[in-house]
């Protein structure tokens, strides 16, 4: 049975291009009107918006830069005063050192600051030194955000999720060791970080004792009397041992009861003070001091003794040393850098409360920031004080310092310090450390374990202007639902403070509405934007710049929920108004303008739209210059043009322009170069040229990974574009690997109906569709389909998609009836909402065609096709990839009613274009050399059908000799069962032709036009009116 595909819909991708806040009254210089004083222009920035779009049923895109070596954590060094333990170490040796038959797990676990982690890591250095193990990986297990993002360090390559981590480390046969660090929260299930094998090594540190279960286990508890006595005389240095201290050494660790912890702290003490005497009375002071405390009463033996030798410590600390370990108490207990407060120090960031300002900077003062500048000797003093009492550790490969968990509980429970002070502080300090530092992806990534540990704190009062940086910070992390709560918060209480209908008021309801949006939530939305509009034309005017951009941002909104009219519509009266106000040059008109020709694009408008990209590409050179980034931008959006014109080589060549400009200006890790990167993959993609695609997709995700983090949403798409390019090489269980851990993510981060996880879902269906896995296809786009109609209603351009999609599934299990009823219904619906003649429209039409052709009802499936030819040919032109697309389907319909003679004129015309247009080996070249051979074939020219066969061949193994599947054997449709004269040929293509070909056999090859969608910035469709997240000022 024959289903022929056209090529696939495109649906222009949205990126935002920001130029900052609006200042006020009291704030820094800004465009507009004011409100509060504050921050004032913000950065300029661009986020990049979904786009969808998808080749031959598959869907396609990418960002990138160069692959950059990745920098797993090394498992670290025990301390040099590693003490004792030698019972137990021993124990660790003899068990890895058996004979290996099965994976073994090996569990420390006992008290906090029993020494769990120094004897792991003293074992570790010991194994290496006798090359036990053929690698060691260090995972932090504190949590699972923590532990999932140390596996995601491992794996080499571009598939570093942690799931990937796994099965490369499940494949590597090697006598590997895992080291499972701090394993103590009792909810972390530490199994599903285990690679799937039955080979390797682990060393599990934790609290818990129930991780017993999982291999042999070994309890630590309070040392030897003669380790710890040791230790202590090693800590103290080597004047203690020479005046024979070793009995009060003893007397002391006793009283400590030996913990690894309290030793270590009362060495560090007494090394700090000299005062190896007088210890004994201090400690037991201390102690009794802290029993008489209600916060203490009721702990344990072994916290009472920790705390009370930390209490000793803190005591002898200097107030800016306290201060500095207070802070540090609040934050993730490792990675906290000497970066954080430099920046913080050195930030613009003016807050609303100015008597928190003042309090922020005075203790920034007392850590070496003063008035804008930074000493970093004085940090470097405070945190060498810190180290010297043994109370914070410095981590020697990236300089960074770590802090015992249990040092923070005791922090925490002890110190009269107003605590919610200190939390507001340390999380002032992460927003004015990240304050103009946005476009650092990397820094920020840094903060985000900081700012997850302090994020209860955003459900209390925040400072109006800290909440706004730390809600634009989470957008840049995708992280939505902590934007929406930091948006929502400053709104409240602007509402309360300002009143409902002040410009401020207004500026962050419009950001949380951009929120909303971003979450799928469009009719909240849209709900929104209303509101802030309707009150902006009221108040400010209705051609005031905010009333405008407003109105710029409720016509993007209309444009995703597929209502085009009515975007069009907002962005005339825009662009009507910035040409009357501000001049037909004026960046802003040139924006309205890009927007307005983006509408036109949705519509099938594409003379248009180029004719519009084309003039502001013109002002633009002219006004600003051939590399300033809007003229780029300018230029990327013309080459998308082209590349949906079928012109793909003018549009690779504007895409190399611009890619090579941004590198040289911007960098390779800049979003926009990114941006180039994917988009030039896109093309090459078009052209067939898919190793081409698939390199430049690898080297995007791998920079999304290390710029934005593993599970950013930017990332995931990215992720799942480069599933689509392994699709296409026939690569289905890759494909669909990658396309399952992100739909899983997607459902966990985002919600199971926003709309990226509804494009995934719809894509892993299309996967199984082209793997013989109906059922699971159907299942999953009946779902995505009743989404999408109680979602955005039955009349959405993506409803009418999944319809489609669903029809062509139906197609694939016999059930044309089924697959009819629906063709019939998204036909009629884009007919009436779209236009006959718009692509989708005629992309319906021939699905339908294929469809009475597989029923038999070739006069109906001509009739439509006749039409959808004569349409692509007005509307794109004689020689567009989708014109041709259709030929070749009404040529095969001519093949099924016999007439050869018309079907042969159709083929060969569509062959000339395609070599001309195309290239030889493109693969919709081979196809319509064998497709042709088939009519000689079929004519009893067997002579010039061979030539032809063998000569798309001879192309084929130039291309890729290697290949085990061949692009002729990835696309070619499977044909009616035809009688032909003469034995079959032993060509694979002609058997795969007259129906004998067994190899993938479950597989129909099916060519229609399939309506999935692609995620990412394909064609970089750039909203430049749009501000994006805006500053409050």
């Amino acid at each position: 049975m024959l289903r022929h595909f056209a090529l696939n819909s495109h649906q222009r991708n949205i990126t935002i291009e920001a130029h900052g806040g609006t200042g006020g009254p009291g704030g820094q210089s800004g465009s507009g009107s004011g409100g509060l004083g504050g921050i004032g222009q913000g950065p300029q920035f661009h986020v990049s918006g979904t786009s969808h779009w998808t080749v031959h049923g598959a869907t396609e895109t990418v960002f990138s830069t160069a692959v950059k070596t990745k920098q797993r954590k090394l498992c670290p060094i025990p301390v040099p005063s590693f003490t004792g333990r030698q019972e137990i170490l021993q124990e660790i040796h003899q068990y890895f050192g058996q004979a290996q038959e099965t994976r073994l797990i090996f569990i420390l676990h006992g008290l906090g600051g029993s020494g769990k982690s120094q004897l792991a890591f003293k074992f570790v250095q010991e194994a290496q030194v006798k090359k036990r193990f053929s690698d060691v990986f260090f995972i932090d297990a504190t949590n699972e955000e923590t532990a999932d993002t140390d596996l995601k360090l491992l794996v080499p390559g571009s598939d570093n999720t942690s799931e990937a981590a796994l099965s490369w480390l499940a494949s590597n046969h090697n006598d590997w060791l895992i080291v499972f660090d701090n394993a103590d929260d009792v909810e972390l299930d530490i199994a599903k970080f285990f690679p799937p094998c039955t080979f390797g090594s682990i060393l599990i540190t934790t609290r818990n004792p129930q991780l017993s279960i999982h291999g042999v286990d070994s309890q630590v508890s309070n040392m030897a009397v003669e380790d710890a006595s040791n230790l202590l005389l090693k800590l103290v240095g080597r004047k203690a041992v020479q005046d024979n201290k070793k009995e009060l050494a003893t007397a002391i660790v006793k009283e400590l009861h030996c913990f690894a912890l309290a030793v270590s702290q009362a060495g560090g003490y007494i090394n700090a003070q000299g005062d190896f005497e007088g210890y004994l009375a201090l400690y037991k002071v201390s102690r009794d001091r802290l029993l008489k405390r209600n916060d203490i009463q009721g702990q344990s033996q072994y916290n009472t003794a920790v705390y009370a030798t930390w209490d000793l410590s803190y005591n002898k600390l200097n107030p800016a040393a306290k201060l500095l370990l207070q802070i540090f108490s609040q934050l993730h207990h490792e990675g906290i850098t000497k970066n954080i407060f430099e920046k913080a120090s050195l930030s613009e960031l003016r807050m609303d409360d100015n008597d928190f300002q003042v309090q922020v900077n005075q203790v920034l003062a007392q850590l070496g920031g003063s008035n804008h500048t930074w000493d970093g000797l004085v940090f470097n003093n405070i945190v060498g004080e810190l180290q010297a009492y043994s109370l914070i550790e410095q981590n020697l490969h990236d300089q960074s310092f770590n802090v015992h968990p249990l040092i923070q509980q005791w922090n925490n429970d002890t110190t009269k310090q107003d605590m919610g002070f200190i939390q507001r502080c340390a999380l002032a300090i992460i927003a004015m450390s990240s304050y103009f530092n946005t476009e650092d992806f990397k820094y920020i990534t840094t903060l985000l374990h900081h700012m997850t540990r302090l994020s209860p704190l955003f459900q209390k009062p925040i400072d109006l202007q800290i909440s706004v940086w730390l809600a634009y910070i989470a957008h840049l992390q995708g992280r939505w639902h902590d934007t929406e709560i930091l948006y929502g918060a400053v709104c409240e209480k602007e509402k309360q403070f300002l009143g409902e209908e002040h410009p401020a008021t207004l500026r962050n309801m419009h950001n949380l509405a951009l929120t909303y949006r971003k979450q799928g939530r469009w009719s909240d939305a849209e709900g929104l934007q209303v509101v802030v509009l309707e009150n902006q034309k009221r108040l400010l005017g209705v051609e005031h710049p905010d009333t405008l951009i407003s109105m710029g941002n409720l016509a993007c909104t209309y444009r995703v929920q597929g209502r085009w009219s009515d975007a069009e519509e907002l962005e005339v009266k825009v662009l009507e108004a910035s040409k009357r106000l501000l001049g037909e040059d004026h960046p802003a008109t040139l924006h309205s303008m890009n927007n307005i020709a983006n509408t036109y694009w949705n519509q099938g408008r594409w003379s248009d739209s180029e004719e519009l990209e084309v003039k502001v590409l013109e002002a633009r050179k002219r006004l600003l210059g051939e590399e300033h980034p809007n003229t780029l931008l300018s230029i990327s959006n013309l080459a998308h043009s082209y590349n949906h014109q079928g012109r793909w080589r003018d549009a690779e060549e504007l895409e190399i322009k611009v890619l090579e400009a941004r590198k040289r200006l911007l960098g390779e890790d800049h979003p926009h170069t990114l941006t180039s990167m994917n988009n030039l993959a896109c093309t090459y993609s078009d052209q067939g040229r898919w190793s081409d695609a698939a390199a430049l997709r690898v080297a995007v995700l791998e920079a999304r990974k290390r710029l934005l983090g593993e599970e950013h949403p930017d990332t995931l798409r990215n992720m799942h574009n480069l599933a689509l390019t392994y699709r296409m090489q026939d690569r289905w269980s890759d494909a669909e690997g990658l396309q399952v851990v992100v739909l899983e993510n997607q459902k966990r981060l985002l919600g199971v109906e926003h709309p990226d996880t509804l494009i995934s879902m719809g894509n892993l269906a299309c996967t199984y569709r082209v793997q013989g896995q109906w059922s699971d296809a159907e299942e999953l786009e009946v779902k995505v389909l009743e989404a999408r109609k109680r979602l955005l209603g039955e009349e959405h351009p993506d409803t009418l998609s999944s319809m489609a999609n669903l029809a062509c599934t139906y197609s694939y299990q016999g059930r044309l009836s089924d697959a009819e009823r629906l063709e019939v219904i998204v036909l009629e619906n884009r007919m009436r909402l779209l236009g006959e003649e718009h692509p989708d429209t005629l992309g319906s039409m021939n699905n339908l065609a294929t469809t009475y052709r597989d029923q038999g009802r070739w006069t109906d499936a001509e009739a439509l096709q006749v039409r959808a030819v004569e349409a692509h040919k007005r509307v794109l032109g004689e020689e567009h990839p989708h014109t041709l697309d259709s030929m070749h389907n009404l040529a095969v319909t001519y093949r099924n009613q016999g007439r050869w003679t018309d079907a042969e004129g159709l083929h060969i015309a569509a062959l000339e274009s395609q070599k001309r247009l195309l290239g030889e080996e493109h693969p919709h070249t081979l196809i319509s050399m064998n497709e042709l051979a088939y009519v000689f074939e079929h004519q009893a020219r067997y002579s010039e059908a061979k030539a032809l066969r063998q000569a798309a061949q001879d192309i084929e193994q130039r291309k890729d000799a290697a290949s085990k599947c061949t692009q002729i054997d990835k696309f070619v449709a499977t044909l009616p069962e035809l009688a032909l004269p003469g034995a079959v040929s032993e060509n694979p293509v002609l058997q795969l032709l007259h129906g004998t070909y067994t190899q993938n056999s479950k597989k129909p090859r099916k060519w229609k036009r399939v309506f999935t969608s692609c995620f990412g910035s394909i064609g970089e469709r750039n909203i430049e009116h749009e501000p994006g997240y805006l500053r409050s000022d």
